[in-house]
């Protein structure tokens, strides 16, 4: 059973570890992370604005 009481209690899986490592990231400011433009598209698509 996991623990998410605290960053301190709970200790990452080796699966999650490898989940982390292989990571896609970017810096979000420069906008080079893939994460935050895929989601700023879907949210632009559903709220049929352009630019957010």
């Amino acid at each position: 059973m996991t623990d998410f009481r605290s960053d301190t209690v709970t200790k990452p899986t080796p699966k999650m570890r490898k989940a982390m490592f292989n990571a896609e990231v970017g810096d979000d400011v420069l906008q080079e992370d893939p994460y935050r433009e895929h989601i700023r598209t879907l949210v632009s698509r559903e709220t049929e604005k352009l630019d957010l």
